[in-house]
């Protein structure tokens, strides 16, 4: 059999984990409401203690096959009012509202969020009607959603709760709306139309925005207008979908929002590791910090703590490149299902880093939850906690519901539809403040060290190596054998700043099963470590 790299369990990072102590520790629950199915990728909206939730799937991870991806037997067609408190469920089907808007409303990943009693969700992925296919929609609805729970409740009309307005500019799916002070923002995403299929053939087109954008709505709650303003267009940084948008107070207290990984690279069919920061004035790269978990979109916990001037991010399993195994960081490029709980913090100075919880998901959940904030928290006016003025011991904070279940970390090869389900527990979100403090992990890769990848190519027996270089550097590249050999060294002078790539030379491949690759620049070093294996 010809010997080839194996990079499912075969590539793992050196790297050093510190412990440290967290400033408040998250606690998590399961639980069930009877009559609650499965739900993963949907929007949602909230009034009086009660969710009102709408589009996203009822089955789990998508099929390969263009036949079976996406079946719109796996549409929601219902939407749905839930108190988790008194763990009640009700529903209704849509089938009052117009065609379009009821294709809209059962689609996938729209982006959506509240201001006041209306839920603004836009765009999504669904089949329409008028075109015997599947389309990115381009439309924003806007929902009362304290009427239209009431009248679920009470199996009322609720047609007239529903107001839409068309504009290109909201064909979008995977990516996030978000709202700083009076200005809403679109960021990421792409229009994807027509039928999915894994080798990228004529079934469909696809175009990211490779923007944020940004607009006013105006609704006095009869009729709706939109005041587009300049777009931010930026192929590298905003290439983005399926990702992690989370709302931030700022080192200099002003709000923002926090583009956190997803997918995919423009040069690389992998996950981005930087993130990226909007405030009202632009947006910037977040310096010196790489995500190795929770790269897809996941439930979230935003906090913040105006005394420490610290922003605290935490993220709720999903897909990841990366996973810790007993202190090992394994790099996946099949970008697996992952346990992984981890929080992002940023400090007063504005460095950012990364710890792993000492708490994991019970099993393979996340990717494709919400995790939805408990009403009357002290929380600035972007629902980001304030860490502060929690005056309890134990505080609820919020629920995670949903998402997708999978029985395996790597499903997508062999998915026949049976490997993963949308997921219909929830979870208890907690924060314990005034106790002893849990332990984190730091992950010392997160903040300032040289990031490395390796990427399988068809044809070739070594992996490339990729490299991001944060200033311009000779950088030195060194192959050692397992035994401690080098096998081969080279100097390449004077390389630009941004990304590097690097074909490792076929010939060097040998009998030896483990292999090391060093990377130096003037200013930082880093290592990877593979694994051969027969296949």
């Amino acid at each position: 059999m010809q010997r080839i790299l194996s990079f499912v369990i075969g590539i793992f990072l050196s790297f050093h984990s510190i412990a440290q102590n967290s400033p408040f520790t998250v606690y998590i629950e399961p639980y069930t409401i009877n009559g609650l199915g499965g739900l993963q990728s949907y929007a949602y909206g909230q009034a009086n203690g009660k969710w009102l939730i709408v589009g996203g799937r009822l089955d789990g991870l998508h099929r390969r096959q263009a036949n079976a991806a996406f079946d719109v037997a796996g549409n929601n067609n219902q939407i749905w009012v839930v108190d988790p408190v008194a763990a009640t469920v009700w529903s209704k089907p849509l089938n009052s509202l117009s065609i379009a808007l009821q294709e809209q409303l059962s689609s996938t990943n729209m982006a959506f969020y509240q201001t006041g009693n209306y839920l603004y969700l836009l765009g999504g992925y669904g089949y329409s009607n008028a075109s015997a296919s599947k389309k990115t929609f381009n439309q924003l609805g806007a929902i009362d959603v304290p009427n239209t729970i009431n009248a679920i409740m009470n199996n009322l009309p609720f047609d007239m709760y529903f107001r839409t307005v068309q504009d290109t500019a909201f064909g979008v799916t995977g990516g996030h709306l978000k709202k700083i002070n009076n200005t809403y923002y679109l960021a990421g995403g792409n229009r994807f139309d027509g039928n999915y299929n894994p080798m990228g053939g004529a079934s469909y087109t696809q175009a990211y925005t490779n923007a944020v954008r940004r607009f006013n709505i105006i609704d006095n709650g009869i009729n709706i207008s939109i005041n587009h303003q300049p777009a931010w267009i930026n192929a590298n940084e905003f290439h983005r979908r399926d990702y992690n948008a989370v709302a931030q107070i700022l080192p200099n207290g002003q709000q923002g929002v926090t583009l956190f990984s997803g997918v995919f690279q423009p040069t690389i069919d992998l996950p981005y590791l930087g993130s990226v920061t909007c405030d009202s004035l632009g947006y910037a790269p977040d310096a010196n910090f790489q995500q190795y978990y929770n790269h897809y979109h996941c439930g979230v916990l935003p906090v913040y703590s105006a005394g420490q001037q610290q922003m605290h991010t935490v993220f709720f399993g999903g897909i990841a490149q990366y996973y810790d195994n007993g202190g090992a960081l394994v790099q996946d490029n099949l970008v697996p299902f992952v346990k992984t709980i981890a929080r992002v913090t940023r400090n007063a100075n504005g460095s950012m880093s990364e710890f792993k919880l000492p708490i994991e998901l019970p099993n393979y959940l996340g990717s494709g939850a919400e995790l939805i904030l408990m009403p009357g928290l002290p929380e600035y006016s972007n629902h980001v906690i304030k860490l502060d003025d929690l005056t309890a011991d134990t505080t609820l904070v919020g629920h995670i519901y949903g998402g997708i279940s999978s029985t395996a970390p790597n499903i997508f090869m062999s998915n026949d539809g049976t490997q993963s389900t949308a997921h219909n527990g929830l979870f208890k979100v907690y924060i314990i403040k005034n106790k002893p403090s849990g332990v984190d992990q730091l992950n010392e890769l997160s903040n300032g060290t040289l990031q490395l990848q390796a990427q399988v190519v068809r044809g070739k027996k070594w992996p490339i190596l990729h490299a991001y270089l944060k200033q311009a550097s000779d950088v030195q590249i060194r192959i050692l054998q397992n035994d401690g050999k080098t096998i081969h060294r080279e100097r390449l002078k004077r390389q630009a700043s941004g990304p590097l790539s690097y074909s490792l030379p076929d010939h060097l491949l040998g009998s030896n099963t483990v292999y090391v690759i060093l990377v130096e620049t003037e200013y930082e070093k880093a290592s990877l470590k593979i694994q051969q294996t027969d296949q």
